[in-house]
């Protein structure tokens, strides 16, 4: 190699020589190809997807896919695009954080320089303290969770992005499996896909409505006006049930210890409720019950009632009430679960890209408003555009909403039947003098011959006096049952009311073909009106079908071929689930904590033989026996009267202490088998 070919660092710019400035190559990689191993590492994922999809698909499907043809170039340039994104991201990220690292590590140099001026008692004095240069890894650790975590973000970011693309190329369509996914499936409460009003070819609107229950709320959340009361007793309630799930695991590694069976999940919740009275009571009058132990009952006295707003007459900063209050306002318990979700929501669409112009937060009715644009008219808002309704319901407000809709629901019935009955008049008057126009007329006019000649000799009644159950429109309603009452769908009542709006316009045109009078302009006019408004309130979520808890009401528009609204909604409310929700829980399969299934055999990896073990077993020590035989110390009860604990922990089994036990790192028995005496002492 020449001295040409040798690099001149900073004085070279070029971007394939090694270590040039704006080089993608380094001295480090030696003869490493990159691009070479992004094209390998892209392939493999490729064929991997590709061949999945051969092996599970059949072959005419294959066929129309055209799998060995676009479908392979699409997949291959979204793996690429998605690489190169990321890593941009990871660069610039890398960059970033390595710029901050150069600039404080010159500001340490310069403050080094400028001990020179200082006397040398103390220089030395601050040295042997610990200077800047000896306790600077806290800050260094702090820069790389920094790094690690932005860096995790834009790839958890990427790879959404990815699936996303790859779900939908695969379906060839656009479904609601795009927006959430399986984890958090089960709260979607409506979504549906429709044509838009003005552009049908080319765009379509999107509905999706998401319920998230109190009991899945990561930070609970409690409206404005709850009182103080309320507050305070839903935290001890947590606390309580946090003991009583202590007990339960204290009770379980009992029964582990002692070789007996397991507790069934039917077991555990009856040991549950057999403790509520340990901690709860419904003495309300009495001081020293157990509803006390934790808030004294002249303290629940002096705040009943109190709400979030206290009469400035009555206002004291002395008073108890007043300063309970204080606390209760200090720690953010009423705000805290949802300004959580306000800014969980307004953070991801920032990082997203998915700016908005318009927000309006109402804090004290629990509900916000964010729109792409201010401007609300249809007709100049642009085709990709989205609004979000996010608003928290309690059951006192589901109630109300459950009797308007009652109420809505009932007009649309009673105006729907009124224009039906107006055209049915309209129709008959059209007939006169023209003869047989519809069935009807016809079975008029030979009622007479089919009651004499037929229903005469069969004995049968005449089909005018058979009573009517079915009306034509709608198959026969069942009988409401108890469940049907309390939680009402309307499904047959909205069905029966669109059949009757289609058969009324049939039967304008039957009507009156191409010909405009006055009767047709105006009836047209009122189904006109009735058809949109109904399709406005049918659009709305029914409130039978909502559960008190946090509702987020998602309205998208987006273009067919573009979907970019679409495909990034899709990213923020999973993100936002995801932070907001802890997600469905079944306790059943969260107690495994210390199940004999778990508990292997061979754990101890010795080659005994069982005579072996059963010698070490019996071989071991008196002390060891009395040890075991000793009765384990009461631990000391929490005192919970001082200390009301406001979020739930987290369960897992605490290490046991030297006061409960030993661990034997000998060889181990079987432990299905239940210890008799002193010959179940050894088997352990």
């Amino acid at each position: 190699m020449g001295s040409i070919d040798l690099p001149k660092s900073p004085m070279v710019f070029h971007p394939e020589k090694r270590s040039a400035v704006g080089s993608r190559n380094s001295l480090a990689q030696e003869s490493r190809d990159q691009q070479a191993e992004v094209d390998r590492l892209l392939e493999e994922e490729v064929d991997k997807v590709m061949n999945h999809l051969s092996s599970r698909l059949p072959a005419e499907v294959l066929e129309k896919l055209d799998v060995m043809g676009g479908l392979k170039e699409k997949l291959y340039n979204y793996y690429n695009q998605s690489y190169q994104n990321m890593f941009n991201r990871y660069i610039t990220t890398s960059e970033d954080e390595m710029v901050k690292k150069v600039r404080d590590f010159i500001d340490k140099e310069e403050m080094k320089v400028l001990v020179r001026y200082t006397p040398r008692e103390i220089g030395a004095l601050l040295d042997q303290v610990g200077g800047m240069d000896k306790f600077n890894t806290g800050e260094i650790e702090k820069s790389i969770v920094n790094m690690y975590g932005h860096l995790q973000g834009h790839i958890q970011r990427g790879v959404n992005d990815l699936e996303n693309h790859t779900n939908s190329l695969l379906r060839q369509k656009t479904d609601v499996g795009a927006f959430i996914r399986g984890e958090n499936a089960y709260s979607i409460v409506k979504c549906s896909f429709k044509d838009n009003i003005i552009r049908p070819r080319t765009v379509f609107d999107v509905k999706l409505s998401v319920n998230i229950l109190d009991s899945e709320l990561i930070s609970p959340i409690f409206h404005y006006q709850v009182t103080v009361e309320y507050l305070i007793k839903d935290l001890i309630s947590k606390n309580i049930i946090d003991l009583i799930d202590k007990d339960i695991e204290k009770l379980k590694d009992q029964l582990v210890d002692e070789g007996k069976e397991e507790l069934n999940d039917s077991e555990i919740i009856f040991e549950k409720m057999k403790r509520v009275e340990n901690f709860t009571g419904d003495e309300i009058d009495n001081p020293k019950s157990n509803r006390y132990n934790y808030f004294a009952k002249e303290l629940m006295a002096k705040i009943e009632g109190l709400r979030a707003e206290i009469d400035p007459e009555e206002f004291d900063q002395l008073n108890v009430r007043e300063n309970l209050k204080k606390i209760i306002d200090i720690e953010n318990i009423r705000n805290r679960g949802y300004n959580t979700a306000i800014n969980s929501i307004t953070s991801i669409l920032d990082t997203s890209k998915m700016g908005y112009q318009y927000i309006e937060n109402l804090k004290n009715a629990r509900e916000l408003i964010l729109r792409d644009y201010e401007e609300t008219d249809y007709n100049i808002l642009p085709d990709e555009r989205y609004a979000i309704r996010m608003k928290y319901y309690d059951n006192a407000q589901l109630i109300e909403e459950r009797k308007a809709y009652d109420v809505m629901i009932q007009s649309f019935i009673n105006e729907v039947d009124h224009l039906w009955d107006v055209l049915e008049m309209v129709y008959e008057d059209t007939k006169f003098m023209k003869g047989v126009l519809d069935f009807g007329d016809l079975a008029k006019k030979y009622r007479k011959k089919i009651k004499k000649k037929i229903k005469a000799i069969t004995g049968d009644p005449l089909y005018e006096d058979i009573d009517k159950s079915w009306d034509e429109v709608a198959f026969i309603e069942p009988a409401e049952t108890e469940v049907e009452q309390s939680n009402r769908t309307y499904l047959y009542d909205k069905d029966r009311m669109k059949k009757r709006l289609v058969m009324m316009r049939e039967k304008l045109q039957n009507m009156y073909s191409y010909k405009y009078p006055i009767q047709r302009r105006v009836t047209e006019d009122r189904l006109v009106f009735l058809e949109t408004e109904f399709n406005k309130f049918d659009y709305i979520i029914n409130p039978y079908h909502i559960q008190p808890g946090l509702l987020l009401d998602v309205d998208i528009t987006s273009i067919k071929r573009k979907r970019a609204i679409l495909l990034g909604m899709a990213n923020v409310l999973n993100e936002f689930l995801h932070g907001v929700s802890k997600g469905f829980q079944d306790a059943a399969f969260a107690s495994f904590s210390r199940r004999r299934s778990t508990i292997r055999e061979d754990i101890t990896m010795h080659f005994e033989s069982e005579k072996d073990e059963e010698s070490s077993s019996s071989a071991a020590g008196s002390s060891y026996l009395d040890m075991l035989n000793a009765p384990a110390g009461a631990s000391s009860s929490e005192d919970l009267s001082t200390v009301i604990e406001g979020a739930p922990k987290k369960r897992g089994r605490k290490p046991r202490s030297a006061s409960k036990g030993v661990v034997d790192s000998g060889p181990k028995k079987r432990r299905g088998r239940k210890p008799s005496g002193d010959s179940g002492l050894k088997s352990l």
